[in-house]
């Protein structure tokens, strides 16, 4: 299907200001990394991603999800097709001991939105910049909490285009994965079994965990924030170091001097120069310990 018939029925489907041509990804991403996308859309409600997913299905057009690109890598060549960015579904809403939250939520936010409440246990997520559909899909985590400790449901899009109501115990939650992916499910609402609490205790550890992060994390350089999963029995960060890699470069990408677990765009990377660096810490680390640093960070696109 050629392009502008693809744009005149995206306008059909979307209002026009939430469809663009040939976007700059790179402004969309934590890493300021990555090429163009041939459409970017901005959906503004659930019927409009179903009908832009039935259109995708129908013309056999590929889309890409994109949250707030907190933890994604997008290629200097960008990504052909349709990416559907949710940031206008970003409502947080209570009821009773339960947060609900539309998937363009970031989860700090859902976070401080159950301190308001004086609910308790999205405490650990006061520091995870992605999205609330991001945490989903990654089974999101930090000092000790992870999603799958709060979820009870979500509501998803699959691949069918159809609005699908998913149990936590069904997304197969683990370390830094779920079936999100495989089943190529589109999340856009979830709903957090909270307990009550009192505000003053909820919030002292929310300012103990923001302080250890801001800490600990290079936040003043773009990152994809931790690069690697934990290999069991070490810590990535540590391995990294031990290889003497901090402060390595590879172009403008670095590893950050503050944490070794993150890679930061130091001075204008491209997406090459950062996967470049990657590669060599990988390979560096299984040179001299013999183990395999496995992405957390996800990479499309083309190069």
């Amino acid at each position: 299907m050629e392009s502008q018939k693809i744009y005149n029925k995206l306008l059909e489907l979307v209002k026009k200001d939430n469809v663009k041509v040939n976007e700059v990804l790179k402004k969309h991403l934590y890493t300021k990394l990555g090429g163009k996308a041939d459409f970017f859309i901005t959906p503004t409600n659930f019927k409009e991603i179903q009908n832009v997913v039935k259109f995708s299905n129908e013309e056999n057009i590929p889309f890409t999800l994109l949250g707030n690109g907190s933890n994604l890598i997008i290629k200097d060549g960008g990504i052909r097709g349709i990416v559907i960015s949710l940031k206008n579904l970003d409502d947080i809403s209570t009821d009773g001991n339960t947060i609900v939250a539309q998937s363009g939520a970031r989860i700090i936010d859902t976070s401080r939105h159950a301190l308001k409440e004086r609910l308790s246990g999205l405490e650990f997520a006061c520091g995870i910049p992605g999205t609330v559909g991001g945490a989903l899909y990654m089974n999101a985590g930090a000092y000790g909490g992870e999603i799958k400790d709060v979820l009870d449901y979500a509501y998803v899009i699959d691949r069918q285009g159809n609005l699908v109501k998913r149990l936590a115990s069904e997304l197969e939650l683990d370390y830094r994965t779920s079936n999100i992916e495989r089943e190529k499910d589109i999340v856009i609402e979830a709903t957090f079994s909270l307990k009550p609490g009192k505000y003053e205790e909820i919030k002292e550890v929310m300012d103990d965990l923001t302080y250890k992060r801001e800490s600990k994390q290079p936040l003043e350089y773009p990152s994809c924030g931790s690069v690697f999963k934990r290999p069991p029995g070490y810590f990535a960060g540590k391995l990294i170091q031990d290889s003497q890699l901090q402060g390595k470069n590879i172009g403008g990408a670095e590893v950050s001097t503050k944490h070794a677990g993150f890679i930061v765009n130091k001075n204008n990377a491209t997406t090459t120069d950062y996967i470049s660096l990657i590669e060599h810490v990988q390979k560096t680390v299984k040179e001299r310990f013999g183990v395999d640093l496995e992405r957390e960070v996800r990479i499309i696109g083309e190069d």
